[in-house]
């Protein structure tokens, strides 16, 4: 038996959600929920979470975990909103202490964030399993866009965050603190290693011209056609590309906000004396 898979696309960011269940009005796990922002006026909303929200409902499902692959840099993470709504308990690596205390630095945080996990419900090793309803989730680590990236394998289906793209797209950028490019390409051998006809989801995509966003391919797909990580490509050559590539790209719009979000496990900063919440601006440091 595989699991069940629904998945929401939010345009403004590029980024895929996903509940995985077992059954209708069975038990679920949300995957990469997003928070919008607004960052020209620094505004949040739940349209995207409440899509999640409205088809677990619909289901009649039970919420069992709120699954982060990573701390994102491009959208912030809904899992407090939907934690609060739905219920269930957040999990991410337990690597996430060291992207906390890079990003407590780069930051300057309040001496009281603590930079031990303890804002999530429970830090996941490499291999840890935990249920969703019938099924047992296994964990993958995956680090090198990010020490703490995570993977999620259910059944047939694997989570692969911002490890892969799409084949025409091709692998994720390496460059934040903390990310590796020969990491990365080992990471994403042991997901290509799986059985070919593994389901492999992706958390984001960012389509080529005259493509329509999709989300979902296989190991065998990946291995075929991926413009970075196909079959052939030596750890070298894959290591100088992403390196190269790396150095031409932007940071992405939401790098400084989102990044001070999902440390938290969604939650913002505590507010400051006036009650008003604040996200900081680093100059010069990224």
């Amino acid at each position: 038996m595989n699991p069940l898979i629904e998945a929401f696309f939010d345009e403004v960011t590029g980024t895929v959600s996903y509940v995985v269940y077992d059954e209708p009005g069975g038990v679920c796990a949300v995957v990469d929920s997003v928070l919008d922002f607004d960052p020209k006026s620094g505004r949040t909303a739940t349209r995207s979470a409440d899509r999640i929200v409205d088809f677990v409902q619909r289901q009649h499902l039970t919420s069992q975990w709120i699954l982060e692959t990573h701390a994102h840099a491009d959208h912030l993470s809904a899992a407090q909103y939907l934690r609060d709504k739905l219920g269930g308990k957040i999990a991410i690596g337990a690597a996430i202490t060291q992207v906390q205390g890079v990003f407590k630095s780069i930051f300057h945080l309040e001496p009281e964030f603590k930079t031990d996990g303890r804002q999530f419900d429970r830090l996941l090793e490499d291999g840890e399993t935990l249920s969703i309803g019938s099924f047992q989730a296994r964990a993958i680590a995956v680090p090198g866009h990010t020490p703490a990236c995570m993977a999620y394998q259910v059944g047939d289906a694997v989570f692969v965050g911002d490890t892969l793209f799409m084949p025409d797209v091709g692998s994720a950028r390496c460059d934040f603190p903390g990310g590796d490019a020969r990491t990365l390409y080992h990471s994403v051998h042991r997901l290509l290693s799986l059985p070919p006809s593994t389901r492999l989801f992706m958390c984001h995509d960012y389509p080529p011209p005259g493509r329509l966003p999709a989300w979902e391919t296989t190991v065998a797909h990946q291995r075929a056609r991926n413009i970075h990580l196909h079959d052939g490509v030596t750890e070298d050559a894959f290591v100088d590309l992403r390196t190269r590539r790396d150095a031409t790209l932007d940071m992405p719009v939401l790098i400084l906000p989102a990044v001070q979000v999902n440390i938290r496990a969604g939650a913002m900063p505590p507010p400051e004396e006036n009650g008003v919440t604040y996200l900081k601006i680093p100059i010069n440091v990224l």
